[in-house]
């Protein structure tokens, strides 16, 4: 997957075909289940990839909780996709981004516990947020199967920044609870099909994941438990001060936006807040006092140990929006 270029009038003439309908045409029309486009179930890889088209790839997943009142968040990444991909492309943050959105549920109750895209460069992204079940479940006890979506990412994909280049992707988690403290095997086994002899401790597969993914945690404002101190210390304690408040969820794409283009140095904070005006959005005040507060973020090499300034070696903190 990864072929094509992302066009804003494809996006815009499959709105107009709309006609005013939602974007979530799958989840709207009654659908009780994972879409199969979407399925992680004997997935055994999701691949970032160099192509002639694209030779220096590099990844970006965006993973959901789709649980309680986090349900608005994909229809806001739908609706601002233009502006997310204006700025990684347009405004040349990242020469060839290919990015991969999935949603998070509780694999303890939820009908889909977990649902992933592929990795994408065309609008084929935006029919993969069309295609997410937006279940509204959750079993209601601030905890959530993110420890199951980490497991995915260190243990099912691949990538060809990190591999070719030992570049890490970037990963943004946007949720407002807990994760469990441990990958379950009976859970891994039923959700995505492979055996997993004993538990892996949730500290053990976030390491494995931040090894290849330079990854965030977001609480939007507006989530049931925005604000919470448990939650917000659970999160600081495993990714440092990668642990964003976002008080406008309208700024989500934004938000990623400018994080991957200061990570990837190729904008400074004063022209990316000009950048957003020019891409139709009004969040650079809210942007602003978050990105300012970022410090180094440089990629990980192959072998390495996590570097200064990294996600497991920052001090706890986080940044607010």
């Amino acid at each position: 997957m990864g072929s094509g270029i992302w066009s804003t009038s494809v996006y815009d003439a499959a709105k107009k075909l709309r006609g005013g309908a939602s974007a979530f045409g799958y989840s709207d029309s009654g659908a009780r289940s994972v879409h199969a486009a979407l399925d992680p179930l004997g997935v055994t890889v999701r691949e970032s990839r160099d192509s002639d088209e694209h030779p220096a790839s590099l990844a970006i997943a965006v993973l959901f909780d789709v649980t309680g009142s986090m349900g608005g968040v994909p229809r806001v990444l739908q609706a601002k996709l233009p502006q997310l991909l204006g700025l990684l492309m347009r405004k040349g943050y990242v020469r060839d981004p290919q990015v991969m959105f999935g949603a998070i549920g509780d694999a303890t109750c939820d009908r889909a516990p977990l649902q992933v895209g592929q990795f994408e460069s065309d609008n084929r992204m935006d029919s993969d947020l069309e295609r997410v079940l937006l279940e509204g479940g959750g079993g209601g006890q601030k905890r959530e199967s993110y420890e199951l979506a980490l497991y995915f990412m260190a243990r099912h994909t691949a990538t060809d920044c990190f591999g070719k280049r030992g570049k890490r992707g970037y990963l943004f988690i946007i949720g407002d609870e807990m994760a469990y403290d441990r990958v379950k095997p009976r859970e891994v086994c039923a959700v995505i099909g492979q055996t997993l002899t004993e538990p892996v401790p949730l500290q053990a597969i976030a390491a494995e994941v931040t090894r290849r993914w330079d990854t965030y945690y977001i609480l939007p404002e507006g989530a049931s438990y925005v604000g919470d101190d448990e939650v917000l210390s659970f999160w600081r304690k495993l990714l440092g001060q990668n642990v964003i408040e976002l008080a406008d969820l309208d700024a989500v794409s934004e938000t990623i936006a400018l994080t991957i283009g200061l990570g990837e140095d190729t904008v400074d904070l004063d022209t990316g807040l000009a950048d957003l005006a020019d891409v139709g959005s009004d969040a650079a005040p809210v942007v602003s006092r978050a990105l300012a507060a970022i410090g180094d973020r440089g990629s990980l090499v192959a072998g390495d140990a996590p570097h200064s300034g990294g996600p497991l070696d920052r001090p706890s903190g986080n940044l607010r929006l």
